[in-house]
């Protein structure tokens, strides 16, 4: 049959008309046919791994509730192409859009679907009996409640039961289904399961891989010494006026803990700092409620405390929303990007899954709020993930590789700086006298200087910690997978994007229809490969998880959750290591760089990429190499990590090189030993264009960026 829709102003709430009048009356309508309920497409690329039969429990009651889903539009090819431009054009010094900032509504009239369009599918939810909920200022999402009864008419998959792990969830257990007419404007929908993103930290082990319980906490002085950060704050550049905002879907369990952190650590010699909490609402009905505080507030002290380690004068606001279908995290964001206030100039992100396992919609829906983010002058960094070259590894419960390579759907957008995770080299090089103190400084600080870094790999699949440990080899019956253990995923994500939309061939891996994000047109370094798509992390920092002797120290009071209380040294308190750290880290620079230059900055990989470019020339920048350790120049923007690996112990058939023994290792071919994603010279998946000289950096900006 044909549904036809009664005028807008009986059946559409109010909020949304106000709402969808902001958009162009020039902009194309894309629903140009009647929307006919018997003629459906397929979303494809949005099943859950999880939802099959070995773990299916039945079908849920119809009548249970599904708050606050998302509906993800989508722009025609054309419109998305003048996106780009725009984006391209705002980080243009010579272009007369450079730095010209949009409003939300702005952004709407310029980038959003057409007025009738909005009113279309806001009034085909409400035919299926959904509330729509909020139509988002910007005009590309649309949140939306109802049951699961609704959604299985509406969108023809059904919502079930299933146990994974012993864990009790929901997910839909095929893919949706749309009108046909809808689908030049619907992307898909964010999301029908309660699965959810994990946050990217790794509690410290109890012993290095040496056999001692010897370590060195990384504390925040030490990161000012190793990353150059004391110059800069001799200068009085430490955040002042800047406002860093860190994503969750939880509260702190104690804001104490923060209080307690500065005041260990020196930071209270820095005036200005602020911490609140924020639940920020949308417009039409709110769907942003409270959270509380739950198993993922280990991470929202991460955020915050190593944010403001960096940003000391800086205000922290942990930006929170309870998860619904939709993880709470990117409904705060939402929210945030779509306000009819000033958006915050900074946001750091440290969740993740793997771009095949977050599946196409909301694959869609980051990238959609990041690209809206860079127009309002944002810089988003987000964590490039914790399992080294395969992000799926994570996602799938595996303790090895099992789909191939992979990297996080969250970070592998063009819009947002990736961020990495690097070790210390100073274990394999039986150096720690060079780099640190045998005693602490008042504020525990005991790093003497920059020291050689070289890509966060726990595994055995790292060749370096193979030579370490007296093997030849990493793979093959006697080599170290196979001999002495190290089995694990732990390590700094990176690799090549390859399912940001798309279904995979097999849930959880590449192939079938997945293609990734084409390459931005900034990501041009030496060192970066000619492979015509997004290339992930862009920029590193330390981020073990004390493996290799150090890791960072976090006060977190929660005893119930492994906390501990934060008295007495901090060496008794909790640690642990990830790109959850880096992340919040290199949000805090940015707030040093927009503190410098009086002005927020948008999209910073433009500006990182340019002055990489300029260090890295085209054979790269020997003098810059991070072997070189204290004896790097000080001239550095960026160091340049060279030695090490991502790579993973593996099995199956997606790229592991097996030839013999259980455990395999991740490589280029299945025939020869060609290990995945190598440290180099210049720009590499381990590393990106290396860690920062913080100093330089902040000082350097201005060159690339006026």
């Amino acid at each position: 049959m044909f549904r036809r829709f009664v005028p807008p102003s009986l059946t559409i709430p109010a909020f949304v008309l106000a709402l969808s009048c902001t958009a162009s009356a020039q902009t194309p309508a894309l629903i140009t046919s009647p929307i006919n309920e018997a003629n459906l497409v397929t979303l494809a690329g949005n099943t859950r791994p999880e939802a099959n039969a070995a773990n299916d429990l039945g079908r849920v009651s119809d009548d249970l509730a599904m708050p606050h889903m998302l509906l993800q539009l989508q722009r025609s090819p054309q419109q998305d192409a003048a996106l780009d431009d725009f984006i391209q054009q705002l980080n243009n010094p010579k272009s007369s859009n450079y730095h010209q900032w949009l409003t939300a509504s702005q952004f709407g009239a310029r980038f959003g679907l057409a007025q009738n369009d909005l009113i279309a599918i806001s009034g085909w939810l409400q035919s299926h009996g959904f509330t729509v909920d909020t139509v988002y200022t910007g005009g590309m999402s649309i949140d939306f409640s109802g049951t699961a009864g609704q959604v299985r008419n509406a969108f023809h998959t059904e919502i079930h039961n299933l146990s994974v792990g012993g864990q009790a969830h929901i997910a839909n257990m095929s893919d949706p289904k749309i009108p046909a007419a809808l689908a030049p404007a619907v992307a898909g929908v964010v999301s029908l399961h309660n699965f959810m993103p994990h946050p990217m930290y790794v509690r410290k082990p109890e012993y290095t891989v040496a056999g001692t319980s010897t370590s060195y906490l990384v504390t925040p002085q030490d990161v000012a010494t190793i990353y150059n950060f004391n110059p800069e704050f001799a200068a009085k550049i430490t955040g002042t006026g800047q406002t860093i905002v860190v994503v969750e879907d939880t509260n702190l369990y104690s804001t104490a803990d923060w209080t307690t952190f500065r005041t260990t650590f020196g930071l209270t010699r820095f005036t200005g700092a602020t911490l609140t909490q924020v639940h920020p609402a949308s417009t039409g009905t709110n769907n942003c409620s409270n959270p509380g505080t739950n198993g993922d507030s280990f991470e929202a002290a991460v955020d915050v405390e190593y944010a403001t380690a960096a940003a000391p004068s800086a205000a922290i606001e942990l930006a929170s929303c309870s998860d619904t279908s939709t993880f709470g995290g990117l409904i705060a964001l939402n929210n945030l990007v779509n306000a009819s206030t000033t958006p915050p100039a900074i946001v750091s992100v440290s969740y993740g899954e793997c771009e095949a396992v977050t599946g196409a919609s909301a694959n869609a829906a980051f990238k959609s709020v990041y690209s809206h983010a860079a127009t309002e002058g944002v810089s988003v960094y987000v964590a490039s993930g914790d399992t080294a070259a395969d992000s799926c590894a994570q996602a799938l419960g595996e303790s090895v590789a099992t789909t191939g390579t992979s990297v996080t759907g969250w970070g592998s957008t063009p819009y947002n700086v990736a961020v990495g995770g690097t070790d210390f080299q100073d274990l394999y090089l039986n150096d720690f006298s060079t780099y640190w103190n045998s005693t602490n400084t008042t504020y525990y600080g005991s790093a003497k200087s920059y020291m050689p870094e070289i890509p966060w790999n726990d595994t055995c699949g790292s060749n370096l910690l193979a030579t370490y440990e007296g093997f030849t080899t990493t793979y093959g019956s006697t080599g170290l997978c196979n001999t002495d253990g190290f089995i694990g995923t732990n390590g700094g994500g990176g690799g090549q994007s390859a399912c940001a939309t798309g279904a995979p061939a097999v849930s959880g891996v590449t192939g079938g229809t997945c293609k990734g994000y084409a390459k931005p047109s900034w990501q041009s370094v030496y060192g970066n490969k000619a492979d015509g798509v997004r290339d992930v992390p862009d920029v590193s920092l330390f981020a073990s998880n004390g493996w290799l002797s150090s890791y960072y120290v976090v006060c977190y009071s929660d005893k119930a959750e492994g906390g501990t209380a934060c008295t007495g040294a901090p060496s008794g308190w909790s640690g642990a290591g990830g790109t959850s750290f880096a992340t919040p880290i290199m949000a805090g620079v940015q707030a040093l760089i927009n503190q410098k230059t009086g002005a927020r900055q948008g999209l910073p990989n433009t500006a990182l990429y340019a002055l990489a470019a300029a260090e890295y020339g085209t054979t790269g920048a020997t003098s810059c190499n991070s072997e070189l350790g204290n004896g790097v120049a000080s001239t550095c923007t960026f160091h340049d990590v060279t030695e090490g690996s991502i790579d993973l112990p593996c099995t199956g058939t997606y790229t592991c090189y097996d030839p013999s023994g259980t455990y395999g290792v991740l490589s280029a071919s299945d025939s020869t030993y060609k290990p995945t994603f190598q440290a180099a010279p210049g720009w590499d998946f381990a590393s990106g264009i290396g860690s920062v000289n913080v100093a330089n950096l902040v000082n350097n900006w201005s060159t690339v960026a006026p």
